[in-house]
């Protein structure tokens, strides 16, 4: 709150335009000073003529006699409202100083004629002080000039309006004070009581002295202060939604025990829930109940806010609906579960779905029209602490930069409950993502959706998502939904040699006619959106963080040498890179692109523009992104080392054409060859050319692979392997993505277009990968430039022939 605003607010009750009186300002020779009475009876006090005459030191009161006794409060706000029409801002003595005003009672001045100001010279100097509390004379001589007054006035006035905003402020002050003091002294006096009147917890009656424990006696304590919160909540509850607390179908049920507090939520009404104990086969028992008396989640807190197109819902259905989910992800992720079926060589699992439908009912309502589900599960091992892990997918932010492919976009709409003991034990949250697949053939996957965690035993937690039901939400605006999650998430367990145990498991129903033909065996196998993607990312990115925060960092012979801050600086610049290719390819919402339509361009090309006016990360005016998919008779492994390899750039790249690449920095990301972030030179031809800097990062796991560069100058990169800031380096990334295709990923078969291989040519075994080809280039400096049908072409003209040039290359067709 701004001094004005603090002012206003508390001086709404007096005269004059709602300004303040200022008990400061009270002149000695409005009000004459009685002498000192002789002490009086205490019954007596309740006289205010006699209590503002009462020494400050009394029997029984000690220095702070005052404190607590009645003051006539009517008659000070008079005595000050009579002084200060005659000393404030609306009247002035005229001719009158600050030292006339100070003179004592036996030197009364003389009778001086008074002048009120108009409402219009007040409202100038309030207009004036609020610009300049502090005028100096000039500025006093132009307003009095102005406004017919003396200057005399004008700094009076000035000086009494000083005074009144201080006095405001230190009664503003002494009042919080007061109020902190209060509640301190009756938080003291509860304690005291409950000290001295102990309950025993067998009988009930009064403890003998000595038999209760100073952990009993807080835990009574704590008792308490939660009842006292809960009847808050609930009078606040009853207000918000209009009817009693204890008609909802999940009530909140506080009780206490000998060993201490119980708080859960009951969704049948009696507070247990006893359906739910599962055991997982990790050697862990989960107990009898997700929300137990160890880890129970906290009272529910209000809506942090709505969404534009929202309207207030029973909170009460999200934590129903997330302890459902919670139930189905547990069971789904037991090992040898019969909801399961392996493949005949023991790899990929298969959901079975008349188990399924025999066993759970659906908790977000039946599956759409022209939906199809996909269902996948893998275990994998990653170097984290479950605790570690859990923080991160709890975290939007954290949760983004741990799957930066993956997760184009995330957001926490609402939390519903931020968990218990400092952790994340019951944390319960509504979030929005946008999950994407690195082709411009597959429509980014816009989620809305609860997530929740919970801890199940000592170093085993559980986090589930599970999309709400839009029909139920009580939204006004119906949007348009092309996937919709089925309880989806994963188990982790702490090992004793500081990896985890994930079983990640992802069920989800899909509008898939948003994809292309070319992408449609490969998305319902579970290979864009699945399990087995999300593991193999969670384990790659912790290997590199592990290398990262690692003494020992893997290394390379490199002709530069490059300190740690110039390390993090490089990284952080390649992961910005990496992040603006791939919304350049999939076209989320985290970055602004336009489609363009051009006739003579493949409909399988994606042609989109940006303005760039103000973002230093790249160059300014109008830049042009094209990006196609196609599938070529060739393994993931191949073509990856076949791009990645500086000594065939040549072969592909046109920039690089007769140019003799050589790697300056090489920085490690992993342990496996091709996980780095490189900066490659290419000399110049001849005396014409210059040095060519290309920064690129390559990566390849079981899900994937990427090889991403741009070309940067000299000069910007020196500062950022100094260490320097990285985020006013500008490029403009172009690269590739592999995603495998073959039928040992998912045990399906090809695509109905695909053409058929013989097992062994071009080392493909009889299968292939898809190939997605972005640029993104600056088409003119000039942000208010026309964009011409020439320039698609020539982006188009560029996709093709690189396409061409790396079928060459590799000798397939």
């Amino acid at each position: 709150m701004g001094l004005g605003g603090l002012i206003s607010g508390a001086s709404g009750g007096s005269s004059g335009g709602g300004v303040a009186r200022v008990v400061a300002d009270i002149a000695p020779h409005r009000i004459a000073q009685p002498p000192l009475p002789t002490p009086i009876p205490r019954s007596k006090h309740s006289s205010s003529t006699h209590t503002l005459s009462i020494p400050r030191k009394m029997e029984g009161h000690g220095e702070m006699g005052l404190i607590g006794e009645k003051i006539d409060t009517g008659l000070m706000v008079r005595m000050r409202d009579d002084e200060y029409e005659s000393r404030s801002g609306s009247d002035n003595v005229e001719g009158a100083s600050g030292d006339d005003l100070d003179a004592g009672d036996d030197q009364r001045p003389k009778k001086k004629k008074y002048h009120r100001h108009t409402p219009h010279q007040i409202q100038e100097l309030e207009a004036f002080f609020k610009e300049c509390p502090h005028p100096d004379e000039k500025q006093r001589l132009e307003l009095s000039r102005r406004l017919g007054l003396e200057t005399k006035q004008v700094k009076f006035w000035f000086q009494n309006r000083r005074t009144q905003m201080k006095t405001q402020l230190e009664r503003h002050e002494n009042l919080m004070l007061k109020q902190d003091n209060d509640k301190l002294k009756a938080e003291n006096d509860i304690m005291r009581g409950a000290m001295a009147n102990p309950i025993c917890n067998n009988c009930g009656g009064p403890a003998i002295p000595g038999q209760i424990s100073f952990e009993e006696h807080q835990l009574r304590i704590d008792n308490a202060r939660l009842k006292d919160e809960l009847n808050r909540i609930c009078a606040l509850a009853n207000k918000f939604l209009g009817r009693p607390l204890s008609s909802l179908p999940a009530p909140m049920l506080l009780s206490s025990s000998n060993s201490g507090l119980e708080l859960a939520v009951g969704r049948n009404g009696i507070g247990g829930l006893s359906s739910i104990g599962t055991s997982l086969h990790m050697g862990l028992d989960l107990g009898d109940g997700v929300l137990s008396t160890s880890s129970a989640m906290p009272l529910i807190k209000p809506p942090m806010g709505l969404m534009g197109n929202e309207v207030p819902v029973d909170r009460s259905m999200f934590i129903d609906l997330a302890l459902l989910a919670m139930d189905e992800l547990i069971k789904m992720a037991q090992t040898d579960s019969p909801l399961w079926i392996k493949s005949l060589d023991g790899g990929k699992e298969t959901l079975n779905y008349e188990e399924y439908k025999r066993t759970f009912s659906p908790c977000i309502g039946s599956k759409p029209a022209g939906f199809v589900t996909e269902a996948t599960r893998d275990t994998g091992m990653v170097i984290i602490d479950s605790l570690a892990l859990v923080e991160t997918l709890m975290d939007t932010g954290r949760w983004k930069d741990m799957f930066p492919c993956m997760v184009a976009r995330a957001a926490t709409i609402d939390w519903i409950s931020t968990g218990s003991a400092g952790i994340r034990n019951g944390a319960l949250q509504v979030m929005h993502a946008e999950l994407q697949v690195l082709s411009p053939l597959v429509s980014v996957r816009q989620l809305k959706f609860l997530r929740f965690c919970k801890q199940q035993a000592e170093g085993v937690w559980a986090v589930v998502d599970v999309s709400l039901d839009i029909s139920q939400e009580g939204t006004n605006v119906q949007p348009f939904v092309n996937c919709r999650k089925l309880p989806s998430g994963f188990v982790v367990q702490d090992l004793p040699n500081g990896y985890s145990k994930v079983t990640w498991v992802e069920h989800s129903e899909y509008d898939e006619s948003c994809i292309h033909q070319l992408y449609r065996s490969f998305i319902s196998a579970g290979m864009g959106f699945g399990a087995q993607r999300w593991v193999a990312t969670l384990q790659r990115r912790c290997e590199f963080l592990a290398i990262l925060m690692s003494s020992s960092i893997p290394n390379e012979d490199q002709t530069a040498v490059i300190s740690s801050a110039g390390r993090s600086s490089m990284l952080k610049l390649a992961q910005r890179m990496t992040d603006n290719f791939c919304s350049g390819v999939c076209a989320s919402t985290a970055r602004n692109w336009d489609n363009l339509h051009v006739g003579n361009v493949g409909e399988d090309v994606r042609v989109m523009t940006r303005k760039n006016l103000d973002d230093p990360g790249e160059p300014p005016g109008i830049v042009l992104s094209a990006a196609t998919s196609v599938w070529i008779p060739v393994a993931q492994p191949r073509l990856f080392d076949f791009l990645r390899d500086d000594r065939l750039r040549s072969e592909w790249d046109i920039l690089s054409t007769g140019r003799p690449i050589q790697e300056m920095v090489h920085i490690a990301k992993g342990h496996k060859q091709g996980n780095c972030v490189s900066l490659l030179r290419g000399s110049p031809t001849n005396a014409n050319e210059n040095n060519m800097l290309i920064l690129q990062e390559t990566w390849s796991d079981a899900s994937g692979s990427v090889v991403v560069y741009a070309p940067v100058d000299i000069p910007s990169i020196n500062v950022v392997m100094g260490g320097g800031d990285s985020a006013y380096v500008a490029l403009l990334p172009s690269g590739f993505a592999i995603l495998p295709d073959e039928p040992s990923s998912y045990g399906g078969p090809h695509n109905f277009n695909r053409t058929m291989v013989k097992a062994g040519d071009n080392g493909t075994d009889g299968g292939g990968c898809l190939l997605t080809v972005g640029f993104q280039i600056l088409l003119d400096s000039q942000p208010t430039a026309k964009l011409t049908v020439e320039s698609v072409e020539t982006v188009n003209n560029l996709i093709s022939c690189t396409i061409q040039k790396i079928k060459a290359a590799l000798k397939v067709t």
